[in-house]
C-alpha cells in the first residue's frame, strides 16, 4: 500500500548538496515527490511510495549527504499525493 509523508530535516543540511544527494536515494528507493530548501533553515520533503520504502528512505534521511550534518528528522504523514518523478523543486 502506497503512502505519503512529509519530512522536515534539520541542522546543517543547506549548502551540503543535502537536495541533491536526497533525490538520488529517493530515485534508488523508486520514490517520487520532492525535496526543497526552506526560509527556516531546513529541508522540506514530500515522498510517496511503500511503508518499507519510505522507512529505508526516512532512515537514509538522519545520514543525509556527506557534509551534512542532521541533528532532526520529523515526519508526519499526509494525504496520498501522486507524482510522476522525485525533483528538486527551487
Amino acid at each position: 500500500m502506497r503512502k505519503t509523508v512529509a519530512i522536515t530535516v534539520r541542522g546543517k543540511v543547506q549548502g551540503v548538496w543535502f537536495r541533491k544527494y536526497t533525490q538520488d536515494k529517493a530515485m534508488e528507493l523508486q520514490l517520487t515527490g520532492w525535496v526543497r530548501n526552506s526560509d527556516e533553515g531546513d529541508v522540506a520533503v514530500v515522498a510517496t511510495g511503500t511503508e518499507d520504502q519510505l522507512a529505508d528512505f526516512i532512515e537514509w534521511c538522519w545520514m543525509g549527504s556527506p557534509k551534512s550534518t542532521v541533528t532532526a528528522v520529523i515526519t508526519s504523514d499526509v494525504e496520498l499525493q501522486e507524482f510522476d518523478r522525485f525533483e528538486v523543486v527551487r
